[in-house]
């Protein structure tokens, strides 16, 4: 199922729930904008190389759009336009001034040179500098991206608009970046598992986590976790992973990736497993926090958690999530889950904005704020409406997007 199929399953069951007429669920569902560039680069060796970019801004109704620029060899037009459509229910649901977009460049960041890195991303720039900016369109990180090279797209915007840091979030703090923005969308996965745990009646010390995924958000999630007394029983990368019933030794694992360039591979401290024997490992709590669709309706039987909190965007495909529905495992959604970081993004811009910055602790402070809220409105409208936490979520961004809509008179 391609990840714009899923996505339209998901807002089709909030409109019915919202009852939305059919003008308004075309206007929601279509795209602003869809952009697609070719980026001719001359790499290291002299040799031409051409790669292809996208930008999808889907929605402004509520706002400048925001979403991430990801690097990923998988990059394509689908996929950028199914996350667009995401960002603008996820800004909705923690009731961000925001709407959505996403952007990607098909290429493997691990095969090019810091140098080669950043003349892409400067070309890029080139490239759709016209349609990006501080009250349209503010990118961010994602998958295979970092604050460094949102430090190069700020620097090449700047070179035709003059200074503007809030054209882009995540950047360094040393750079227009605030303190707290990398861990956030992490913490912000931590946090609301605690939330649901409670939620559901659940003690917190002890609870087994499994975590597929140990990039930032894996690692910055475990480090949570681990702090709230939780047992985090397996983690994994792109190589594989490592279990230990009785609890990994968290700061060991991330010591060890700290010093091996990011990988978990030679780690002595638990028994080696896959990425697929990991979603089916016996714990209370499963995290994908790596790529998207790695629950599927074949390995959806497999799955032993009762819970599943979905950090990476869109991992559980609209089979699976139904097989899950029925089998009665609870499910946290993405839109919700993963919120931290454009919440923290949304900190950073409006600091920008006003050429001050918050200290770390108030940061925390108002991402929890944030996420605890949109928590609760979440699950209170699954429980009054008694559909899943998914649908709720749906409910409440596709709502205020449609509100707005109406609202702003372009309905």
């Amino acid at each position: 199922m391609r990840s714009s199929e899923a996505t339209r399953i998901y807002f089709d069951r909030a409109a019915d729930c919202l009852d939305l007429s059919a003008g308004i669920r075309r206007q929601l569902l279509g795209a602003k904008r869809e952009v697609q560039v070719q980026i001719p680069v001359e790499l290291d060796s002299g040799e031409m190389a051409t790669y292809v970019g996208y930008r999808v801004q889907h929605n402004d109704a509520r706002g400048p759009m925001k979403g991430g620029l990801r690097y990923h060899p998988q990059v394509d037009l689908d996929e950028v336009r199914a996350l667009a459509a995401l960002m603008t229910w996820k800004t909705a649901v923690v009731n961000l001034p925001y709407g959505g977009a996403k952007g990607g460049i098909a290429l493997d960041p691990t095969k090019l040179s810091r140098r080669e890195l950043e003349r892409v991303t400067r070309r890029f720039v080139d490239a759709i500098h016209d349609l990006f900016g501080p009250d349209v369109d503010i990118p961010a990180p994602d998958m295979g991206t970092t604050a460094e090279v949102m430090a190069w797209i700020m620097n090449q915007y700047d070179k035709y608009h003059g200074f503007s840091p809030a054209c882009v979030t995540g950047k360094p703090i040393d750079y227009h970046g605030i303190p707290g923005r990398e861990e956030a969308t992490g913490r912000g996965v931590g946090a609301l598992t605690l939330k649901l745990l409670s939620r559901l009646g659940r003690r917190i010390p002890g609870t087994r986590v499994a975590i597929q995924g140990f990039g930032n958000v894996g690692t910055h999630t475990a480090k949570f976790l681990h702090d709230a007394e939780c047992t985090i029983v397996a983690v994994s990368d792109a190589d594989g992973g490592f279990q230990r019933p009785e609890g990994l030794d968290v700061l060991a694992c991330l010591r060890h990736a700290r010093e091996h360039g990011g990988r978990l591979a030679g780690f002595t401290g638990g028994d080696a497993l896959t990425n697929a024997e990991l979603l089916a490992i016996d714990c209370d709590v499963l995290i994908p926090a790596a790529l998207g669709g790695v629950l599927t309706k074949a390995n959806a039987a497999t799955v032993k958690a009762p819970i599943v909190v979905e950090a990476a965007n869109a991992p559980i495909e609209a089979d699976a999530d139904a097989i899950f529905d029925e089998r009665g495992i609870v499910v946290a959604p993405d839109i919700l889950v993963n919120a931290g970081g454009v919440t923290a993004s949304y900190f950073e811009w409006v600091q920008n904005r006003q050429h001050y910055q918050w200290g770390v602790a108030r940061v925390y402070q108002e991402l929890d704020r944030v996420l605890g809220e949109a928590f609760e409105q979440v699950w209170q409208l699954s429980t009054s409406r008694k559909v899943p936490l998914r649908t709720a979520a749906y409910m409440l961004g596709v709502g205020r997007v449609a509100r707005a809509t109406i609202l702003g008179g372009t309905a």
